[in-house]
């Protein structure tokens, strides 16, 4: 085992605070990794929060992980010391089940979370990305593209992936007309991606304001919700729609707006929505699904077509001195888009 610093919440609402912890030793088929950037999700702060009721104490945030390989098991083939590497939100699973041998690992019973989740060998709580390493079985560690600027590589990997994810599985590509609606941390990178794949890309929003920021991302036209003549224009307009909105909303003007088989895609909310008129859905065999995060081998093809593009977030460098200054920032949406913090800040970290 090896001490590791970090910063963790100890109990609900309190802020986050410098905290050493010990890293399991290498098994067979681990990699350890020295983190250089972490980047930080909004539900790093519903966990510190306990928003959810399922915090487990002491909580080390961090899902979105960049570093290098520092030291490898016995077992390893695929990784050296040296190496560019990622871990997103996953670090273990059966790899026995159906979804794990499609590819799938977000969809396994056993999936164990990067952080707040539970090792499946020794029953510890998982401690995540704001740390100084992290120890990770080899099947779920990505490699960076040497072309990925590693410093803004950290939200491909929750962000990234969570909007990549339904745009491939529904064939989202050029000749198609998509909207996503919200342009936050999820909905900027929706925004990219989708133009990235040639698709007619349409923001819908709230503000006008963000009209500018829209078009600068990539799409193509901004439709205003709040404009009800121009959303009557837009009905049955769209083939796919990714709605990024992280809260209860109201999904019928949304679906008013796909066509012919067209499909609303959710990836932000997780709560109980407002209720939904079933003629909506009817009227052009519109369909809503879901989507939650993707499998390892989506996401290393996510990172390698944004080498390949040059998709990368917008991204805020932080100190983990300054994380809890940014974790009121995010409640109050001030980010555009998301916030990394550069690890190499723990160097300066007084522990009193």
């Amino acid at each position: 085992m090896t001490t590791c610093l970090g910063f963790a919440a100890h109990q609900a609402n309190a802020p986050l605070t410098p905290w050493r912890f010990e890293r399991r030793a290498l098994r067979d088929d681990d990699v350890a990794i020295a983190i250089d950037y972490c980047g930080v999700c909004h539900s790093d702060l519903h966990y510190v929060n306990n928003d959810w009721g399922s915090t487990r104490y002491s909580c080390v945030p961090g899902h979105e992980i960049v570093g290098r390989v520092t030291a490898v098991g016995s077992a390893v083939t695929r990784y050296a010391v040296g190496d560019s590497v990622a871990v997103g939100c996953m670090v273990d699973s059966c790899q026995q089940c159906t979804p794990c041998l499609e590819h799938q690992e977000q969809a396994c019973s056993s999936m164990t979370p990067t952080y707040n989740g539970m090792d499946r060998q020794t029953g510890q709580v998982t401690l995540g990305g704001y740390a100084e390493s992290i120890v990770v079985r080899e099947a779920f560690v990505l490699r960076v593209p040497p072309a990925l600027d590693p410093r803004f590589t950290g939200p491909l990997l929750c962000a990234g992936i969570t909007v990549w994810t339904p745009l491939r599985r529904h064939g989202v590509g050029a000749g198609m007309k998509v909207a996503v609606v919200g342009l936050g941390g999820l909905g900027h990178m929706g925004v990219k991606l989708a133009a990235a794949l040639g698709a007619e890309v349409t923001v819908i929003t709230t503000s006008p304001g963000k009209a500018d920021d829209a078009r600068a991302l990539g799409a193509h036209h901004v439709l205003l919700s709040t404009d009800p003549k121009a959303m009557q224009g837009a009905a049955n307009a769209f083939d796919f729609i990714l709605d990024t909105i992280p809260t209860r909303h109201n999904l019928n003007p949304y679906l008013m707006l796909l066509g012919r088989n067209g499909k609303l895609v959710l990836v932000g909310a997780i709560e109980p929505l407002e209720p939904i008129h079933g003629a909506l859905l009817m009227v052009n065999s519109r369909s809503i699904a879901g989507s939650l995060i993707g499998g390892i081998e989506d996401t290393q093809a996510l990172l390698d077509f944004c080498a390949e593009h040059n998709v990368l977030p917008q991204c805020e460098m932080i100190g983990i001195q300054d994380i809890n200054t940014a974790f009121e920032r995010l409640k109050a949406n001030d980010v555009k888009y998301r916030f990394v913090i550069d690890m190499a800040s723990l160097q300066d970290v007084n522990l009193g």
